[in-house]
């Protein structure tokens, strides 16, 4: 049986017809994504999709190697437009996942989340084991309003065993919180980085839209699928 690994090379085209090149206007961008832009249209920077193609399949060859040693990548993205894409791509690829503001200390303060963690888990239990029925009807009541509570934060991260191998970060600007304890606590980043932000500080940065669903959808399944395909890899 062959032991090579999997192309997750994307097409130009594709990364085209997704909007992937489209940044923002010019004048909101940042200078160090300046090698990753191609021209100036109507005010607004194009990305090289050339070179957004490379650096997506390296990601994503990244992403499958963690997740062939039976390592963690957790998937974040909060902004509106990403909250959906991410959940059900991370669900699917049987991923970790963020889609709700990041906690602060979820890296750099694990053993405090942790005890969230477990509690939600706790707490899921006893009630799948009936335990929770010798409380009356208005303490269930709150005690449910804690679950739902804790599952809204917590639920996409509530199978992993501690502090991530690495972080897929949407918008690597309004996840900079994340950013900077995954860069505090060497872990690393693959992030879309689109041209307002700053390619320097991500290990594995995308350039590309971070706006478009179409663009998002395109990246965030194409490293959904190396975390799959690893975790495939690593099972059998």
């Amino acid at each position: 049986m062959s032991d090579s690994t999997p192309s997750f090379a994307v097409d130009v085209k594709d990364l085209l017809e997704a909007g992937c090149h489209f940044g923002h206007q010019a004048q909101r961008w940042n200078p160090k994504i300046a090698s990753y832009v191609y021209t100036k249209r109507n005010g607004v920077h194009i990305f090289d999709l050339f070179q957004t193609a490379k650096k997506l399949e390296a990601a994503a060859q990244f992403v499958y190697s963690l997740a062939k040693e039976g390592k963690t990548v957790i998937f974040i993205g909060s902004k509106r437009q990403a909250q959906d894409i991410v959940r059900e791509e991370a669900v699917t690829a049987g991923a970790p996942y963020i889609t709700i503001r990041w906690l602060g200390g979820t890296i750099t303060n694990w053993d405090q989340v942790k005890k969230s963690i477990d509690k939600l888990n706790r707490l899921k239990q006893d009630k799948m084991d009936g335990k929770l029925d010798v409380y009356t009807k208005r303490e269930r009541v709150l005690i449910d309003k804690d679950i739902s509570r804790l599952e809204r934060f917590f639920g996409g991260i509530s199978n992993i065993k501690g502090i991530p191998d690495a972080i897929v970060v949407v918008d690597t600007k309004k996840e900079d919180n994340a950013v900077k304890e995954a860069i505090t606590k060497k872990v690393p980043v693959v992030g879309i980085v689109d041209s307002n932000s700053d390619p320097e500080r991500i290990d594995y940065a995308i350039p590309a839209n971070d706006d478009a669903v179409r663009s998002i959808t395109l990246i965030v399944h194409t490293l959904a699928n190396a975390y799959k395909e690893g975790r495939s890899a690593w099972q059998k």
